[in-house]
C-alpha cells in the first residue's frame, strides 16, 4: 500500500513516543530503532483507512515486536559475558522520552531499566506503559490482549519488584554536581579514606565491556572495595595508558537521567559511568564500556558542545 503524505505524518508525529518506548522496554537505542522501523513497514502494508485510533494501533504493533525480542534477548543474555547494562543515552538525546516526573525519570535510568531484567516480558510492558506514559489500564489490557483486572496485578507486581530493589535516586542537580565534583577529586587523591566517605556502606560498581575490553564479571561491593577499585581505575598507570590508547578525556555530563562521567579518547566515547546518588552518599556505579553500545553516544557526543574536561587521564 503506497501511504497519503498525511499518513506517513501521522506515523513521524509518533515515533518519538514509540521509540521512548521500545528504548525502555529493550534497553537498547539500535534494537529500539529496529523496532520502529518494523513498525514502519507494518503500517505501510496494513489498511491503515480502517484504524479507527492510529496511536493504539501503533503502540500495539511495536509491543508485541518489542515482547519477541524481549524473548530472544533474555536468550542471549544467558550467554553475554560479563555484566549487562543498558545502552546509555546522553542527556538531551530524544529517546529518553518524557522527563516530567520522578517515575518518568527514574524509568529510564541505568538502575531501573537493570532491575526491569528481572521482570517478566508482560511486566515489563505493562510497568514501562502505565508508569512512564500514563496509559490507563483498559489501554493497556487491549495492547496485550488480557483483561483489565489482569493488567493492574501485573502492574502492581512489577512495581513491587521495582521498589524492592531500589532506592529512589531523585536530587538536587546542584547538590549532585558538588557530590561528582567532591568524587573526582577523592578519586586522585591516591587515597581510598576521602572515597569511602562519599559512599554508602552497601555501594557498588558494575561495568559492561560485553566481552570486547576488560571488565570484571562480578561486582565490586561494599564502600572499601569500590573505594580501592575507584582510586585505582583514576590513578594513571603505564597498563592504563596502553589500554586507553591516548590521552582519556572525562567530562561531568548526564546520562539516562543521571550524572554521569563521560569517558573520551580522542572524541569517541570510550565508557560512560552512570552514578546513583542518595542522601546517605554514592551508592552505585554502572559503567558502560562496550564499545558496541556507544557507537550512538559516540556520534551524539561529536554533534554538541561539551566544554572542558573536569580531568584528562594521561
Amino acid at each position: 500500500m503506497v501511504l497519503t503524505g498525511n499518513q506517513i505524518d501521522l506515523f513521524e508525529a509518533s515515533m518519538p513516543r514509540l521509540k521512548a518506548i521500545a528504548y525502555r522496554l529493550l534497553g537498547s537505542a539500535s534494537d529500539a530503532e529496529d523496532a520502529v522501523q518494523d513498525t514502519f513497514l507494518r503500517w505501510q502494508s496494513a489498511d491503515v483507512d480502517r484504524i479507527e485510533v492510529p496511536e493504539a494501533w501503533l503502540t500495539k504493533v511495536l509491543t508485541n515486536l518489542c515482547l519477541n525480542q524481549l524473548t530472544s534477548a533474555r536468550a542471549r543474555r544467558e550467554t553475554y559475558v560479563g555484566q549487562w547494562l543498558p545502552e546509555p543515552l546522553l542527556a538531551g538525546d530524544p529517546m529518553l522520552g518524557p522527563a516530567d516526573t520522578v517515575e518518568q525519570r527514574e524509568s529510564v535510568s541505568f538502575a531501573v531499566l537493570a532491575l526491569m531484567e528481572r521482570l517478566s516480558p508482560n511486566e515489563r510492558v505493562v510497568y514501562v506503559l502505565r508508569e512512564a506514559f500514563g496509559y490507563p489500564h483498559r489501554r493497556i489490557a487491549e495492547i496485550l490482549d488480557i483483561t483489565e483486572a489482569s493488567g493492574q496485578q501485573i502492574f502492581h507486581r512489577a512495581k513491587k519488584h521495582i521498589a524492592d530493589g531500589r532506592t529512589r535516586t531523585e536530587i538536587d542537580e546542584a547538590a549532585a554536581r558538588r557530590i561528582v565534583d567532591e568524587f573526582l577529586t577523592a578519586a586522585t587523591s591516591g587515597r581510598t579514606e576521602p572515597l569511602v566517605r562519599l559512599l554508602t556502606a552497601d555501594a557498588v560498581a558494575i561495568g559492561d565491556g560485553g566481552g570486547k575490553v576488560p571488565a570484571r564479571t562480578r561486582p565490586f561491593e561494599g564502600a572499601v572495595a569500590v573505594a580501592k577499585f575507584m582510586r585505582s581505575l583514576f590513578t594513571p598507570n603505564q597498563a592504563a595508558r596502553n589500554l586507553l590508547g591516548g590521552t582519556a578525556e572525562i567530562h561531568v555530563s548526564y546520562a539516562n537521567g543521571l550524572p554521569a562521567l563521560v569517558v573520551t579518547v580522542d572524541g569517541r566515547v570510550i565508557g560512560v559511568m552512570c552514578l546513583e546518588i542518595t542522601a546517605d552518599g554514592i551508592a552505585a556505579f554502572r559503567n558502560q564500556a562496550n564499545p558496541d553500545k556507544l557507537e550512538r553516544a559516540t556520534r551524539q557526543w561529536a554533534a554538541t558542545d561539551h566544554g572542558e574536561p573536569a580531568l584528562r587521564i594521561n
